[in-house]
């Protein structure tokens, strides 16, 4: 009797823990792909004598994984549904599905909103003579402030088809390629100041140049 949870971006990743104290038969929610199910034939040895079973879902919220985990069933759970960012994208991505403010905002009405959480942090940051003075902890809710206004733009742009928080990420590492070259060729010495200067002047205008 367990209950298996994937993460839906890599539902091919399963646990080491599955393959060793878990019966079978085995059923699966709805969204679960095709590809996925194929794993199971081979590693799901014995029969559980309840005749539950390992269910196998992505989806948390699926009415069936509910009533299988109030009976106080095992669970297991990919690692990587507890990366926090992950689980902020898909608390935005709620919050967009059933809250009404969220749902009326757009890019351009949302602009204050990150002005104003800029701001915020911007002055916890200035208000503190040295860094060792820096209030850590506001810092960080100013700091999740500004993540909310990403996520929240991020959102809005995947809903539109027309960009994604991974696309947002994959910006920043073509810039950084582009401009910052040591990164990525094995550089292991202090790069100086100088040199990076050149090499962003370097990379932004090669940039500007391809348009």
């Amino acid at each position: 009797m367990t209950v298996l949870l994937l993460d839906p971006r890599w539902p091919e990743q399963i646990p080491l823990e599955v393959f060793s104290g878990v019966s079978g038969p085995v059923s699966y929610t709805e969204e679960v792909p095709v590809t996925v199910r194929w794993n199971f034939g081979d590693v799901i040895r014995g029969t559980d004598p309840s005749g539950a079973g390992l269910l196998v879902s992505t989806n948390e919220a699926d009415q069936r994984v509910l009533e299988r985990v109030s009976r106080g069933e095992r669970i297991i759970t990919a690692r990587s549904r507890d990366d926090q960012l992950y689980i902020a994208r898909q608390v935005m991505r709620r919050a967009r599905d059933i809250g009404e403010f969220e749902l009326l905002q757009t890019h351009k009405t949302l602009v204050p909103y990150l002005r104003e959480e800029v701001a915020e942090l911007c002055e916890v940051i200035e208000s503190a003579e040295t860094t060792r003075d820096i209030d850590d902890a506001q810092l960080v809710r100013e700091l999740g402030d500004v993540l909310l206004q990403l996520l929240f733009h991020a959102e809005l742009g995947r809903r539109r088809e027309a960009f994604s928080l991974d696309d947002v990420a994959a910006s920043f590492i073509a810039k950084m390629r582009s401009r910052a070259p040591y990164l990525f060729d094995g550089t292991s010495s202090m790069v100086s100041q100088e040199e990076q200067d050149r090499l962003w002047i370097e990379g932004k205008r090669a940039e500007q140049e391809q348009g």
